[in-house]
Formats: C-alpha cells, structure tokens, sequence
C-alpha cells in the first residue's frame, strides 16, 4: 500500500485507536455522553477512512492523481475538526459550533470530491468484471 491509500489507511488506524480509547474511557466512567462523538470517531473517521484508502489500493491511478491529494487533505483536517469539535460542543461549549460547522462542510466536500473522483473510475467501460 502506497501514496494515498497508505495515508487514508494511516489516517483511519488512528481515528480507529482514538474511538476505541474514547469507547473505552466512557466504559470506565460509566459517562456516554460521548457517544455521538465515539460513533463519528469509529464510523466516519476508522470505516470511512479505511474504504478511502481500499479504494485508492485497488484502483492506484486514481491515487496518484492531484485531486486524491486534496481529497485526502480535505477529509484529514475536516474531519479531525468535526471529531473534536463534537467533543467540545458535547462537553458543554456551545461555542464551538461555527468550527463544526465549518468542519462538518468540509467533510461533506471530502465526500463530493470522492463522487467525483470514484464513481468515474468505477463506471469505467472496458473494466474487467472479476
């Protein structure tokens, strides 16, 4: 694993270490009132980091490509600002909500530009059917 799946792939092992360390701390202190927070942790940080980065494995010519950078540089530090933006807001700061919002934009983006990149490359004719 290589360039962009590698970095998606990195990326996605460490939101998967900082839910589950999330998880386990509201287990600990019988506190879930962090559990939006684990959820989006686990499922839009780990799962769909880790689709990403499967995605640019198995087709790597969409990796290499300018727009695969930006991709994963949007949904980096987008999402990283929606995980601890979430955390904060569910802390008890109701301030924090123009950053999650903004972050909460920019993931959305992050998703549009994979649409952009993937469904192309999927709906490729002369792909072989494996």
């Amino acid at each position: 694993m290589q360039g962009t799946a590698r970095n998606f792939f990195t990326l996605a092992i460490i939101y998967a270490l900082c839910g589950m360390a999330l998880g386990i701390h509201m287990a600990i202190s019988e506190d879930h009132g962090q559990m939006p927070t684990h959820a989006h942790t686990m499922v839009a940080g780990w799962l769909m980091s880790a689709v990403f980065a499967f995605f640019y494995h198995l087709f790597p010519a969409a990796g290499q490509k300018t727009l695969a950078l930006v991709h994963f540089w949007l949904t980096a530090i987008s999402g990283i600002g929606l995980m601890i933006g979430l955390y904060i807001l569910l802390a008890g700061n109701p301030g924090i909500e123009p950053l999650l919002g903004i972050s909460s934009i920019g993931f959305y983006a992050g998703i549009l530009l994979f649409a952009f990149i993937a469904l192309p490359v999927v709906w490729k004719k002369g792909l072989k059917e494996g």
